[in-house]
């Protein structure tokens, strides 16, 4: 019996529940949620902008997950400490938000009385139409689409000029809201970028790119792929330090301000 409890029954879905971490200074405990992924090849805990994870593969144990808990504790503290979401990151208020996040800019944001909702950047800022019965929803799905044509606007710029010596342009790009990734490459030559990059200083956006671009001619993270990656944007560590430091702030305000 006591065996059974130890051992996790293999499982094919993936599981969830939470966890509680005394914390350091005596506060409320810190919710960690637990993950049991069939997927997964070993126990990690990581923390993004929504909070921690633990995740085990099937076979580990749930004492085997506390025990690892408790080995990492103090570096769960140093990164939710870091995570912490700045007071500047607020969600979008209709009439009282005065500036909106774009390339690394606080963009003055004029609000206006319309028919319907529509966001547009002109020389004195963006300017929002907004109905007075215009929900939530609505006013997300504008600014969601307006952040995305913003990008591939910047992408329409920047591809072009880096796609020489590549074996082929990437076949689809979309956008969408990672957790932790800025961006990815698929077999199929997809790629896939978070949209908070469209928040970032351009050139951080366009290391990425780049990036993922490099990957078409190097599917790893080889030698040869970052001497590709060094042949086209020579100034890519620096944006790295860049993400290290802000990319937290940038996922986080993409989310706010979309589930207003």
């Amino acid at each position: 019996m006591l065996l059974r409890r130890l051992i996790a029954k293999p499982t094919r879905s993936v599981e969830r529940d939470t966890v509680l971490v005394p914390a350091e200074d005596g506060s409320a405990p810190i919710v960690v949620q637990r993950v049991r992924d069939p997927r997964a090849r070993r126990i990690r805990l990581s923390v993004d902008e929504r909070g921690a994870r633990l995740t085990l593969p099937l076979r580990a144990s749930l004492i085997a997950g506390d025990r690892f808990l408790e080995l990492h504790r103090d570096w769960l503290h140093e990164q939710l400490a870091r995570s912490a979401v700045p007071d500047s990151v607020q969600p979008l208020q209709p009439g009282i938000t005065a500036t909106l996040p774009l390339r690394g800019q606080a963009v003055p944001l004029h609000w206006q009385p319309g028919r319907y909702t529509r966001l547009q950047l002109e020389d004195d800022g963006l300017h929002l139409q907004w109905p007075e019965r215009a929900s939530a929803a609505m006013l997300s799905r504008a600014l969601r689409e307006f952040y995305e044509a913003q990008g591939r606007a910047d992408i329409g710029r920047w591809m072009p000029r880096h796609l020489a010596g590549l074996p082929r342009a990437p076949g689809r790009i979309r956008f969408k809201l990672m957790s932790s990734q800025w961006g990815s490459l698929s077999p199929d030559g997809s790629m896939a970028l978070d949209l908070s990059l469209v928040l970032a200083r351009p050139s951080a956006f366009k290391y990425v790119l780049v990036h993922e671009l490099c990957h078409l001619a190097q599917p790893n993270h080889s030698a040869a792929f970052w001497h590709e990656v060094e042949q086209r944007f020579p100034d890519w560590r620096a944006e790295r330090a860049y993400f290290h430091e802000e990319g937290r702030v940038l996922k986080a305000q993409l989310r706010a301000l979309l589930q207003s």
